[in-house]
């Protein structure tokens, strides 16, 4: 990290994390960000859900929620990005303060409720983007006055689904009532066979991916893995953030909402790994959660996760950790002997059963 980051980001802890986030990203869009364009080493080259992707360092959906600073964002070093989420109607969130940073922790609390522009808005700057080498993907999500919660994911995949190259459904954030509701089997299959449907009307259909908690049983994992393959989506995401507050030492551990950060790595990771052994290469993972080191994101890889994303160690370690974990992770893959990031997947499952 260089001074210059190293300040900016002493001078945005010093402010209220969620203008903190705001400021972050105009500093992004106006240049002030280094940008050094995507990882590109033979090493880390893979493809997930059909999609080529230059490292499998992800940008998890929450920080460019309505798609403002996809440009730049794509030159960061990032294999993936992943805006949102998206509902139909534009909705203010739940009321401040509603993002808490956990410094002690190297975590975050936010219970935003799904705050963004909404689909239009977000989808005719998502259809503007000049498209290159880092496939960019859309979270869905669902209002949170909705009477058909379900219908709204399908509604936004059907809008925004052209100007995207994946979408996620979003059915594991803890900050809108009930919604992970939509999680159990018969709810959930019902919402992927809309949201199916919907991506089969596009002119060009798209990988979904299916985002999950981490505060599931073994008996739920395996219920969304029935789904899952029954519905035919493309992989799944583990995972969310979870409601748990087990160890946590900072001020704010009580504030609600979800967790992300460092404490969120062994849970989510374990999570990871029995969604490996019942989907047994079936179904591709990505793996989120408390990744915040080339290491890190090596065992989730090594847990069974064909890539990976992270979002709130970048509030500490600032943006230039992106590059840094890609090539990081490239020599750890070196030091064991693989060519290949593919091969490394799941070779370390048993660690984590």
């Amino acid at each position: 990290m260089s001074a210059v980051e190293r300040l900016g980001l002493a001078l945005l802890h010093r402010i209220d994390p969620e203008r903190a986030h705001g400021l972050s990203l105009l500093a992004l869009r106006s240049g002030l960000a280094p940008l050094p364009g995507p990882v590109d080493l033979p090493r880390l080259h893979t493809t997930l859900a059909g999609m080529a992707l230059p490292n499998p360092v992800g940008l998890a959906a929450g920080y460019d929620k309505n798609a403002e600073a996809v440009a730049p964002l794509s030159r960061a070093g990032f294999g993936f990005i992943e805006v949102g989420a998206a509902t139909p109607l534009a909705q203010p969130g739940n009321a401040k303060p509603r993002l808490f940073r956990l410094t002690q922790d190297r975590a975050a609390i936010n219970r935003f409720g799904f705050n963004n522009q909404g689909m239009e808005a977000i989808g005719a700057r998502l259809a503007t983007r000049t498209r290159g080498p880092v496939p960019v993907g859309l979270n869905l999500g669902a209002n949170k006055t909705a009477q058909n919660r379900a219908a709204d994911f399908a509604t936004v995949l059907a809008h925004c689904g052209p100007h995207v190259d994946f979408a996620t459904v979003n059915v594991s954030s803890p900050n809108t009532e009930r919604l992970r509701d939509l999680q159990g089997r018969e709810a959930l299959l019902a919402l992927l066979d809309r949201v199916m449907e919907a991506r089969a009307a596009l002119a060009r259909p798209i990988p979904v991916f299916l985002k999950i908690a981490p505060d599931l049983t073994a008996a739920d994992l395996e219920d969304i893995v029935e789904v899952a393959l029954t519905s035919r989506i493309s992989g799944i995401i583990a995972t969310n953030t979870t409601i748990s507050r087990e160890g946590l030492k900072s001020a704010s551990r009580d504030q609600a909402g979800g967790l992300s950060g460092a404490p969120l790595f062994e849970k989510s990771t374990r999570v990871l790994a029995q969604l490996s052994q019942l989907t047994q290469g079936l179904l591709p993972l990505i793996g989120v959660g408390g990744v915040s080191s080339a290491q890190e994101a090596y065992q989730k890889i090594r847990a069974g996760a064909s890539a990976v994303q992270l979002y709130t160690a970048m509030v500490y370690g600032g943006i230039s950790m992106v590059p840094d974990l890609a090539r990081g992770l490239d020599a750890l893959l070196a030091r064991d002997g693989y060519a290949n990031v593919s091969m490394a997947v799941g070779t370390g499952r048993s660690d984590w059963l």
